[in-house]
């Protein structure tokens, strides 16, 4: 019951920064997570893959009466996404606003607005400032056309400087507010999902199978206790992709070995799964919804205008499983009650940060701790079934931490008796 060695295999999003920055904020959160619950945890340095394409490092985690062992594998793409970033600004505009056009006019976008308008909102933004900018620019294109004409420039020669200065003034003001705006990533990331949805990304597909092939190869040689697949962001439906490819190479994967875990956090599925040429990416939806030997939970946050909140994946991709069904359990998160009080109100404008608080350390302690969940003695099923017995365990007194395991132990030997602190059916949602 309680986990002693754990191997957590974590799989980017969209992330340009890739490695290096991620283990830099995942050392500095580490540290964060020690001094918040009086415990020692320290972490190796990452050693690459021969492939580059994966790094791995190890934390040991003690407190007063558990310690655990940690192998965790970070999955990269930033290879992939920083070509993307490197295109050239006009391909990347005509491009973006091409398929914007086209989830507009199918219908897709409506689909999104419907399932969640944040979301909706959110990836609209882009369009709208670009769209913006370029209204402003077209303006003073027109000024500087207007002198031309003045000073006697015939037609053809002050129109095409006029739209020579646009293009220029229009590229130069997108790559030089970049860092604040975030436009040019945004709309790469609109193409990206785009081509990945509609199988126009083989280098994507081909990474996704090798990494299919290493979960695989871990859930048949591993001595850990659990092994969970952890997808954020895009990597939500990454992770659906390579669990599913894996039980295709392993129908057993779940059955022997290490319990396998599949946790999705701030997910973004209906951007693959809305569109109508994704219909293996629901197939493999339908094929875990069903799957008896693995746990997929779904942690959603309502501040998190990056992720859909009240969503279900399978009812809103029109999957039907009836009593079959078994997975998602969805847990929303409440960052409300992770976040102390005085930082709450400047971190909830703060869209980015929000979107990475949930691989990043609490600054109060709950049930919802992406740290305890990688480092901690509680497996990650029974954590999200019982959550205050999960937190009584790492803030409890001795007394309190044995009711706590009883009330875990129940929750794992018979769902249905858990106390006072109930339970989750496969697919329903627990309050925050």
């Amino acid at each position: 019951m309680r986990v002693q060695r754990r191997h957590i295999i974590y799989i980017q999003g969209y992330d340009p920064r890739g490695l290096a920055q991620y283990y830099r904020m995942f050392r500095t959160e580490l540290r964060k997570f020690a001094r918040l619950y009086g415990l020692s945890a320290t972490t190796s340095r990452p050693q690459a893959a021969e492939s580059g394409e994966m790094a791995s490092w190890t934390i040991e985690t003690k407190a007063a009466d558990w310690q655990t062992r940690t192998d965790y594998d970070f999955l990269r793409f930033e290879d992939f996404i920083q070509r993307d970033l490197a295109q050239p600004i006009w391909r990347t505009v005509f491009q973006a606003v091409w398929i914007y056009w086209r989830l507009i006019f199918r219908g897709t976008a409506f689909r999104f607005f419907a399932a969640n308008w944040r979301f909706a909102t959110f990836i609209t933004y882009p369009h709208l400032l670009l769209l913006a900018e370029a209204i402003c620019i077209a303006a003073i294109a027109f000024a500087v056309e207007t002198g031309l004409d003045a000073l006697g420039v015939p037609d053809p020669f002050s129109i095409a400087a006029a739209a020579a200065f646009f293009v220029a003034l229009l590229g130069t003001v997108l790559k030089y507010t970049e860092k604040r705006t975030y436009l040019l990533y945004l709309l790469s990331d609109t193409i990206w999902t785009w081509e990945f949805s509609h199988r126009q990304r083989p280098e994507w597909d081909e990474r996704i199978d090798r990494f299919a092939q290493h979960l695989v190869k871990v859930a048949g040689a591993s001595t850990a206790d659990e092994i969970v697949l952890v997808g954020h962001s895009s990597g939500s439906f990454l992770g659906v992709e390579i669990l599913a490819r894996a039980l295709r190479l392993d129908p057993a994967l779940g059955r022997h070995g290490p319990r396998v875990v599949l946790l999705t956090i701030g997910g973004n599925f209906p951007i693959v799964g809305f569109h109508a040429a994704s219909r293996d990416f629901r197939d493999h939806l339908r094929q875990l919804a069903v799957e008896p030997s693995i746990d997929w939970i779904d942690c959603q946050a309502r501040k998190d205008v990056m992720n859909f909140f009240q969503f279900d994946p399978l009812a809103a991709h029109g999957i039907d499983v009836g009593a079959e069904r078994r997975n998602p359990t969805i847990v929303p998160v409440r960052f409300r009650e992770i976040i102390l009080p005085e930082h709450y109100k400047s971190f909830r404008w703060q869209f980015f940060r929000v979107h990475f608080q949930f691989v990043m350390a609490n600054e109060v302690p709950h049930a919802y701790d992406f740290f305890m969940i990688v480092c901690g003695p509680v497996p990650l099923a029974e954590r999200m079934a019982v959550p205050q017995a999960a937190l009584t365990v790492a803030t409890g007194d001795a007394t309190a931490r044995e009711w706590a395991w009883k009330q875990l132990e129940n929750a794992r030997s018979d769902p249905k008796d858990v106390g006072e602190l109930g339970t989750m059916e496969p697919g329903a949602r627990r309050r925050g």
